[in-house]
């Protein structure tokens, strides 16, 4: 079962656009980054994300939003729980004292299932 893994981030009023730039930048990166233990190959199938640009005025504060698509919830699962790159990515932009994302939300979902 394929799974789409959703992100989408606040950054702090006082982040530079390049430091925006540069989160985004690597959080695009982490398709090639992240590699599987048993093979050493990506396993990411697809990443896409970019600014908001709704008019519904609905964001509450929320700018960035992107998509990471996964063949299988074990390769989500390994992605969360266990892949360096992902980690490194997230102490260093979510969870480190000097972030400059105030808020992420995190949500997946399989494509078509409602229950």
């Amino acid at each position: 079962m394929a799974v789409d893994h959703v992100v989408i981030f606040q950054f702090k009023p006082e982040a530079s656009a390049q430091a925006v730039k540069q989160c985004c930048d690597e959080m695009l990166g982490l398709k090639e980054q992240c590699l599987l233990a048993s093979t050493g190959k990506p396993y990411i199938v697809r990443s896409k994300g970019g600014k908001d640009v709704s008019i519904e005025g609905l964001q509450n504060g929320f700018t960035h939003i992107f998509v990471v698509e996964f063949d299988s919830v074990a390769d989500r699962d390994f992605y969360v729980k266990e892949d360096k790159a992902h980690h490194a990515f997230v102490g260093k932009w979510i969870t480190s004292a000097d972030s400059i994302v105030s808020k992420a939300l995190v949500m997946d979902f399989a494509p078509g299932s409602f229950e």
